[in-house]
């Protein structure tokens, strides 16, 4: 009793000194925990409270935190690129999974960045403390630094600006107002290195509201899409979710037709994918955009047949589109002169807010030496600034008499600043966001702040004199004066509870005459130079514009189309490769090298040494290079190819850039690429039919049932078993996954999470290269050429099929009977189970297993120099799940239907004396599927969805013929053809 009062009477003082200790030491697992005891208490409590640090002693448990059991905080996920409504899973006060808030309304899914971006809060790189000219200091001595230069800046009427990219904080917008009453010459000015101007300032003069118009695909029967890759990053808010409402197979199922010049994910995902050079599908555009209005005759069959198709849906037509200003406002006209059902009336998405003119006058001011303080906010133009205006900013930053750079990691902008303030991540972080009409997020801390850093809002609380003590009372102030009351929820700490709130606000749209609208009536075709490329610049699914780009679980994601990992490369069409004589080919070793060139324009070299990579159904006369590579600070670029910064090409802020030529190079490059056979040789894996052979022809015809020769004939393999008790009736539950083959569109979110989930460890480019990946789970792709076309077809335009593949989890599994150790065997809810210590590494079971799922351990992955990820350090390892064990060298592993999940659920339910509900199991995978293309359940109830698949026609088994019976399932393509 004695010594536990005298714990209790422990002082209120930062435990941010012991963490700094603890953190560059190695640590035991005793260490470890006695640190969470100390400090789990209060990072967690300072999730719901103000930012009062307080050591709790973990002998008195706090009634939030029972050890063992994980605890969820809503919140908003937002960094330079992305945004979503997300669920934080914490242990003992650790953040180790970030999953859908799937109550909130809109930006509910979690892509495989917005995942990812949990492992940037370990990321041992981070900045740790504040530097001045350079050397270590302290946030007082930077405020007294800082706030005599604001005040000399105001009074001689040179201007404050806030440089930042689109932050839609509402809260935060207020606070600059405020400090903009004590600096009146504050300016913010918001910069997105990959821009979304065009599209703003073209729905500005459509709809009169300068923001990306919401597109709601649930009701629509045709698509066309003019180079928008709108199941990618064309808009602010992933569009998947509703895409593939109206993909299940039925009469009205939704048409998809994409012109487009590289492959991209809607392309791959496309009824019909219509390959053309950037200019070629501006040209057609045109040209619809003019049937449609001016009733004007075409020559062009495509443009005949898409105008046609578009007069037939009418309002459940949309089209969409990519690019200038030019091909946004044609797309727009378009649908309201259509009256396309997609556009919803007053309904705009608000996480953009680039301004290309802004940023021109803006370096302008700085060549007059108009601006006096810039203060950078988690961006870095120095490196994303495309050429000449990086040449001119990087000039005139020296002349500004102070810069101050809010970041949470050293970058290339850092070095041009007098002042560097890091900031906390997102997941130690206070705010909130204004991401859509009438819809609020919250932003809350879900660990105590790591290092010692502090928020851009603090610090202009400090410095613009505010009487709120911390930005956390402004932002609970803010809230119960301007949102809450008219919300639908009644105070601060439900919409905390929530993670959102939403109000009634009605948006003015501009009307438009479109009977007298003459806008582009009589525009000139474009052409391009002979002998030349058109560029298009893209973002890939993991890498995005580069913010997470020392992020090692999206270097190493494969890419969804090139299967590719760690760096990016320039797609050329198998045409122009040849006329060139550029090549790809396999080594003894078993991966891919290829060629390298110079990109040149005007007889200058902008890049150097770039490889390419020959892409199936690339437009001739096109090639492709993807944004956020070739950074020169952090971990990532001191171990790998950096890759090359394609921001130097993106002039005037477009995304195509004509009159490129490229010439081959002697360096040849090493590609790390997972998947080297494009096609199913023949195989029946992929099964896809078309609508109207669905829809009028038998299952027989399009589901063929795959039988079993044996010597009473061919049987069914559900009929077959060497196993006595395999009609043995079970008891318990019994796990399946199935898998939607038409909703899923291979976007890689289920990747990461079952990483996160699952503690898998990253390899690195050199294992990678010799196949040694250690995902559980993979989303295969293939190509494939029509009926009685040639092969050369594959390469000019193939159809593209996507398949997740991870252990099937066999009731008569192929690796359970050659495991001499027993370490691989069967339980009864339908698991392959694993046992680890058991494992010897022999192998057999992986050279047994027909889906080659199985992945050994080649080294120990932990504390390791030669895998310096984040498994190499203490930080690093504090994203861990504890209730997955960390696999050592020699042991295989695999994927385990998330068996901790299943089980927690299943004592949880116990526990509360209840019956488990019906959707109430998830795995990793099937949670995070932004379209709900993997689903899970207990097929003992017969009620469950999971149950209704299994039954619907559509479904089959993977390898089925061999008798091993899976518990993985899918549901066949269908390919709106007609």
């Amino acid at each position: 009793m004695k010594e536990t009062k005298k714990k209790n009477k422990i002082k209120k003082k930062s435990i941010l000194p012991i963490k700094e200790k603890w953190l560059k030491n190695n640590t035991s697992r005793r260490d470890f925990l006695k640190l969470i005891g100390f400090s789990a208490a209060s990072v967690t409590l300072s999730a719901c409270k103000g930012p009062v640090i307080k050591s709790i002693p973990y002998v008195v448990k706090p009634d939030v935190i029972t050890p063992g059991i994980p605890t969820y905080y809503a919140s908003t996920m937002i960094d330079t690129f992305d945004l979503g409504s997300v669920l934080i899973k914490t242990r003992e006060g650790r953040p180790i999974k970030i999953e859908p808030n799937l109550t909130s309304k809109y930006f509910n899914t979690t892509s495989a960045r917005i995942q990812s971006s949990l492992l940037s809060l370990y990321d041992e790189k981070r900045l740790k403390n504040p530097f001045l000219k350079g050397k270590k200091s302290s946030w007082k001595e930077i405020d007294n630094y800082v706030v005599p230069f604001l005040e000399k800046i105001s009074l001689l009427g040179k201007e404050i600006v806030i440089f930042s990219t689109s932050y839609p904080s509402f809260s935060t917008k207020e606070l600059i107002r405020d400090f903009t009453k004590t600096y009146p010459t504050t300016r913010w000015i918001t910069y997105d290195p990959i821009s979304y101007s065009h599209s703003l300032d073209a729905a500005y003069n459509i709809f009169g509201v300068r923001a990306f118009p919401f597109f709601d695909l649930s009701k629509i029967e045709l698509i066309i899409s003019f180079d928008a890759d709108f199941l990618g990053d064309w808009s602010p808010e992933n569009l998947g979710k509703y895409y593939v409402k109206n993909k299940y197979p039925r009469k009205r199922m939704i048409k998809h037709i994409q012109i487009e010049s590289n492959m991209t994910i809607s392309g791959a995902n496309s009824d019909i994918r219509i390959p053309k050079k950037p200019s070629d599908i501006k040209n057609i555009l045109f040209e619809v955009y003019q049937t449609i209005f001016f009733q004007k005759e075409s020559s062009n069959e495509l443009v005949k047949m898409l105008t046609k198709l578009i007069k037939e849906k009418g309002s459940k037509s949309v089209v969409l589109a990519d690019g200038s200003e030019e091909a946004y406002m044609l797309s727009f006209l378009i649908n309201k002169k259509i009256d396309s059902q997609a556009i919803q009336e007053g309904k705009f998405i608000l996480t953009k807010e680039s301004n290309n003119n802004k940023i021109e006058e803006f370096i302008e001011d700085l060549e007059k030496n108009k601006i006096g303080g810039l203060l950078f906010h988690n961006t870095n133009p120095v490196y994303s600034l495309p050429f000449p205006l990086n040449k001119k900013f990087k000039k005139f930053l020296k002349r500004i008499p102070i810069t101050i750079s809010f970041s949470m990691k050293k970058d290339e902008t850092n070095e041009f600043t007098d002042v560097l303030a890091p900031i906390p991540h997102w997941l130690e972080s206070w705010g909130d966001t204004h991401p859509f009409t009438g819809f609020y997020t919250l932003i809350q801390p879900t660990i105590q702040s790591l290092f010692d850093t502090r928020q851009l809002q603090e610090s202009l609380i400090i410095w613009g004199k505010i009487k709120e003590k911390n930005y956390y009372e402004y932002l609970k102030k803010i809230w119960k004066n301007k949102i809450i009351p008219k919300s639908n929820v009644s105070s601060f700490n439900e919409a905390l509870f929530y993670g959102f709130a939403e109000k009634k606000e009605n948006v003015k749209i501009k009307k438009i005459d479109l009977s007298n609208v003459q806008y582009l009536k009589n525009k000139k075709i474009e052409r391009s130079e002979k002998n030349s490329f058109e560029l298009r610049l893209y973002t890939k699914i993991s890498m995005g514009d580069g913010f997470q780009y020392n992020n090692p679980w999206l270097q190493e994601m494969p890419d969804p189309i090139t299967r590719t990992t760690w760096g990016n490369y320039l797609t050329i069409s198998s045409y122009d490769a040849k006329k060139i004589g550029l090549k790809n080919w396999h080594t003894g070793n078993g991966s891919m090298n290829g060629n390298c060139v110079d990109l040149i324009k005007d007889h200058k070299i902008l890049i150097k040494d770039l490889p390419i990579y020959i892409q199936p159904g690339q437009a001739i006369g096109s090639i492709g290079l993807s944004f956020g590579y070739g950074q020169k600070t952090g971990k990532i670029s001191q171990i790998i190819n950096k890759g090359k910064n394609a921001y130097t090409l993106y002039h005037n802020f477009y995304l195509v850039q004509k009159d490129i030529k490229i010439k081959k190079t002697d360096k040849i490059y090493e590609f790390a690429c997972i998947q080297l056979q494009n096609t199913t040789v023949g195989r029946n894996l992929v099964k896809e039919t078309d609508l109207e052979t669905f829809l009028n022809k038998p299952k027989e015809i399009w589901n063929e049932e795959e039988k079993i020769y044996s010597h009473k004939g061919f049987l069914n393999p559900e009929d077959i078993s060497i196993w006595d008790d395999n009609n043995k009736e079970k008891k318990g539950h019994h796990f399946h996954l199935s898998i939607d083959l038409n909703s899923c569109i291979g976007c890689g979110a289920c990747i990461i999470s079952c990483q996160s989930e699952n503690n898998i460890p990253v390899v690195g480019k050199e294992e990678i290269k010799k196949s040694r990946d250690m995902h559980w789970l993979r989303v295969d792709r293939y190509y494939s050429s029509n009926k009685n076309k040639k092969e050369e077809n594959l390469w000019i335009n193939p159809k593209v099929s996507f398949q997740p593949i991870m252990c099937q989890h066999c009731n008569n599994a192929p690796c359970e009977t050659v495991c001499p150790v027993g370490a691989t065997t069967h339980g009864e809810q339908g698991q392959n189970m694993m046992t680890y210590n058991r494992c010897v590494g022999t192998r057999y079971c992986a050279n047994n297993c027909p889906y080659k799922v199985r992945r050994f351990n080649w080294f120990n992955y932990v504390n390791n120099q030669n895998f310096d990820f984040h498994m190499n350090n203490n930080l690093g390892r504090m994203v861990l799940n504890p209730d997955v064990v960390i696999r050592t060298r020699g042991v295989m592993e695999k994927c385990s239907l998330c068996i901790q999940r299943t089980q927690f659920t299943i004592s949880l339910a116990k526990k509360e004396n209840r019956k488990i509900k019906n959707e109430e199991f998830e795995t990793a995978c099937s949670i995070s599927c932004p379209t709900k293309a993997i689903t899970f359940g207990d097929t003992t109830n017969e009620y469950n969805f999971i149950t209704k698949k299994i039954k619907d026609k559509r479904n089959y088994k993977l390898l089925e013929f061999l008798g091993i019976r899976p518990n993985v399932s899918y549901q066949l393509k269908v390919r709106n053809l007609k």
